[in-house]
């Protein structure tokens, strides 16, 4: 079995063996050109995405510049995904993004890890693990998301959280490691920030 083809199957592999970074410099090189265009080529960002990405949806939009080992070959992508200024994606694995979700800032997803055992990291062995994000989520600034983590639809992750645990739906959660802090309610529906009301009348 090659290298890459224990990548491709989960199991610990050479991140530095010469058939797998034959597949990977190319996107690298193409991830390069993607983040020197000018803010009005987003023709040309488009094109980028869909060509490169494993999947991308319809009105995905990412601000420059993106940080990928694989260029975001291995990012699949919903509909209406925004996903602010230097967002870092390893992804060796796969990341699996729903529609409607929203990352600020300096999030980082990172599927890629090494084992315990120090004779193995000293063969610079690694593996992967996918992320999944469900619909309708916000990433807050600055959080990482390790690798094997799922997200449940609609949950909300705060600033600067470490998220080492899979997060349910519908919750809002944070800290280091992140944490859910309470379920997105009614009042949630009153008030946008604090005391400050939903002037739902004019939206």
């Amino acid at each position: 079995m090659t290298q890459y083809e224990r990548m491709i199957k989960g199991l610990l592999y050479d991140p530095g063996d010469p058939e797998i970074m034959n597949e990977q410099v190319p996107f690298l090189k193409k991830l390069s050109e993607f983040n020197s265009l000018k803010p009005d080529q987003q023709e040309e960002k488009q094109q980028y995405m869909h060509e490169v990405f494993a999947s991308c949806g319809d009105n995905c939009y990412i601000e420059i510049p993106l940080h990928a080992n694989w260029g975001g070959h291995h990012l699949h992508l919903g509909n209406n995904v925004y996903m602010n200024f230097n967002t870092t994606l390893v992804d060796d694995g796969h990341i699996y993004i729903g529609d409607r979700v929203m990352f600020g800032p300096n999030v980082t997803i990172t599927t890629a890890s090494h084992p315990i055992d120090p004779e193995l990291r000293s063969r610079n062995l690694q593996y992967n693990e996918d992320v999944w994000i469900d619909d309708n989520v916000w990433i807050g600034a600055g959080v990482i998301i390790m690798p094997g983590i799922h997200i449940g639809k609609n949950s909300v992750i705060g600033a600067g959280s470490i998220v080492t645990r899979d997060i349910p739906e519908n919750v809002v959660a944070f800290g280091n490691p992140c944490r859910v802090r309470r379920e997105i309610s009614e009042r949630d529906r009153i008030f946008f920030y604090k005391d400050e009301k939903i002037d739902w009348e004019n939206l």
